[in-house]
């Protein structure tokens, strides 16, 4: 059909056209203008020229070349969102990522690094704030100490316990305060020794304010954390810094809130007054267990044997809670550490720092840089079941405490 077509019918098609428009415009009275021509976009116009052969290659290529690339045909921001450009001393604006798109990695790590440590501290400054003061340290007038010194009490109390949690943890009936546990820690000063002494508590020693010689614990009954203390800086002669008391249930609680603690016994333990019973070899002990572990008087040498127990389990808790397996776990330290705080009792001057300096220091206890021992008693020399310290050798152990020199190794004791 001639004339319908864009690429032509020839001559006659053209004339027809012509003619047809005439009559047209005759018949209306007007003259139409010709029709436009439509625009190819992308290449030639090879239906004006049927000499050139079509190439669909290269008309894709020129439609490519005119087509807008797609960061064109994004639509343009609104001037709002684009901010003032740095080079104006603007901060960039907020689109896209916002101010900190612009940070390096090293400053957004550091910035959540910041965030963090404000975390850390907030949590320190709460359980500080939860712990228990006392005025348990004395004006001191012996002579003057270095490094640092911590007396370590675990009590016996039974204050606040449900008669469930009695049960759980073997504690017994007993009215009033006594001492299971007395540990002298020293930490050194710089690159010194650090080292953990048991004090028995049936040691006998001159009671200040009292007339004859008591057993240490009974200072405890008699005045407090103040008595105690006074008691052990006058028979060793060195400055009491820090002071530091924690209940049953805070011991067990602890020992839960990371899991258990690793004990390897030579010799089974059957104890049904602290309601344990141990088989040999290496086992976790859970709360109770752990409790009853360094409560237990039940061998040949009771309390002896007890101490060197009390020294060996507080060092391997000391290690497992340092380790970054707990304080990397926020479901490990947390519990662990409000386990501590709501049953620990300290002096007036002992914060939550003071005690994670003593934890870190008590971690080389387990390895070479530390020593545990019994300060040096005379066996040949008790009275009515309690214990003495032998006069020359605890002379000189407590001397090489207070200069913060490293304790003879003649006058370390396993027991």
């Amino acid at each position: 059909m001639p004339g319908r077509g864009r690429r032509g019918g020839g001559s006659g098609g053209a004339a027809g056209a012509a003619g047809a428009g005439a009559a047209g415009a005759a018949g209306r009275g007007a003259v139409r203008p010709p029709r436009a021509e439509p625009t190819r976009v992308g290449g030639p116009d090879w239906s004006r020229d049927p000499q050139v052969g079509f190439d669909p290659d290269v008309a894709r290529a020129a439609r490519e070349e005119q087509r807008p690339s797609w960061r064109e045909r994004l639509p343009e921001r609104p001037a709002w969102s684009r901010g003032t450009p740095r080079r104006e001393g603007g901060g960039g604006g907020r689109g896209r990522g916002g101010r900190f798109a612009h940070w390096s990695w090293p400053k957004r790590i550091g910035a959540v690094l910041a965030v963090l440590l404000l975390l850390v501290v907030g949590f320190g400054v709460y359980l500080d704030t939860q712990m228990t003061r006392t005025g348990a340290l004395p004006e001191y007038e012996g002579p003057s100490s270095s490094g640092t010194n911590w007396l370590i009490v675990g009590s016996d109390s039974r204050a606040g316990l449900t008669a469930a949690t009695e049960e759980q943890l073997a504690t017994g009936e007993a009215d009033g305060n006594r001492t299971d546990t007395m540990m002298v820690v020293h930490v050194g000063g710089f690159g010194g020794q650090t080292s953990l002494i048991s004090l028995p508590r049936d040691t006998i020693l001159p009671i200040p304010g009292r007339d004859n010689r008591g057993r240490l614990n009974s200072a405890y009954s008699i005045g407090g954390p103040e008595l105690l203390v006074q008691t052990v800086e006058q028979a060793a002669k060195i400055e009491i810094d820090h002071y530091a008391e924690i209940g049953f249930e805070g011991f067990a609680g602890m020992v839960d809130a990371i899991g258990g603690v690793e004990m390897c016994l030579d010799d089974a333990i059957d104890d049904p007054k602290a309601g344990i019973d141990l088989p040999a070899g290496c086992q976790e002990l859970d709360g109770p267990q752990a409790l009853g572990f360094v409560r237990t008087r039940a061998f040949p040498n009771a309390d002896l044997q007890r101490i060197q127990n009390q020294r060996k389990f507080l060092a391997a808790l000391v290690s497992e809670a340092a380790s970054p397996a707990t304080l990397l776990n926020p479901f490990r330290i947390i519990p662990f550490a409000n386990a501590a705080i709501g049953t620990l009792t300290v002096d007036g001057s002992t914060h939550v720092w003071n005690l994670a300096s003593l934890g870190f220091a008590m971690r080389s206890l387990s390895g070479e840089g530390g020593v545990t021992t019994t300060v040096p008693i005379d066996l040949s020399a008790s009275v009515s079941g309690g214990v003495v310290w032998n006069k020359s050798k605890s002379e000189r152990f407590w001397n090489a405490v207070r200069e913060d020199e490293d304790i003879p190794s003649d006058l370390l004791s396993g027991s």
